[in-house]
């Protein structure tokens, strides 16, 4: 049995590794894949944050990954030439040309290259656009999401919405999701066999009138 995780293990390191050099957008020289059991630990350092994402993304994709430990790290942003100060311009700009963010809703503070967003939008989706829109800044090296959602009155039977939403959803296996409601805090727990699934599930609670935090506990199996 022990024989059998280890080749296990060292053909899903493999399989990752191949992964991530094949996406042209990472740089798989500077990075490190371990694999245990299912879980892929990706290390080293990567030159950009969306070239971090984009690793743990490509990880994901490959069969047989449960889960991504991330340990890498974003390279010396002094090597951009961006200062602080440049960065947040920057980000006020971006975050208020963007179509999906609210106008003047949303805050970008910015110290030692990581920005901090805050304000409060109505959706998820515009918390996500918010962080989409400054994440490709150069120096960027992290981005702390603290937006918060402005309260609303959940949808009537919110459990049976969100249950219909993801029933309509052909690429989810819908006896393995079971949705937990507690005013507007959703639970979603079983099991799905990708995470793209795993994160489709998430978007559909998500988007649901009335959802104040969703707690995705659904397990990827290989």
């Amino acid at each position: 049995m022990t024989q059998m995780i280890r080749t296990s293990d060292k053909d899903l390191q493999t399989k990752v590794t191949d992964e991530l050099s094949y996406h042209p957008g990472i740089d798989a020289a500077h990075l490190v894949v371990l694999a245990s059991n299912g879980v892929v630990t990706l290390s080293g350092d990567v030159a950009t944050l969306p070239e971090r994402y984009a690793a743990k993304s490509a990880a994901r994709r490959v069969a047989g990954v449960t889960a991504v430990t991330d340990d890498m790290a974003v390279r010396d942003p002094g090597a951009f030439g961006a200062t602080d100060r440049d960065i947040a311009e920057a980000a006020d700009k971006m975050l208020s040309w963007a179509v999906d963010v609210p106008a003047d809703a949303v805050r970008a503070g910015v110290r030692d290259h990581k920005i901090t967003l805050s304000g409060a939008v109505n959706w998820q989706y515009q918390r996500e656009a918010a962080a989409r829109a400054v994440m490709y800044l150069k120096g960027v090296t992290a981005v702390s999401n603290t937006i918060s959602l402005t309260s609303t009155v959940p949808t009537a039977d919110l459990r049976t919405v969100i249950e219909a939403a993801i029933l309509r959803n052909a690429q989810l296996d819908t006896d393995k999701i079971t949705v937990v409601v507690d005013g507007g805090d959703v639970t979603l727990r079983g099991s799905v066999r990708s995470w793209t699934d795993r994160r489709q599930a998430e978007y559909l609670a998500w988007s649901a009138v009335g959802v104040a935090a969703v707690q995705n506990d659904l397990v990827v199996t290989a």
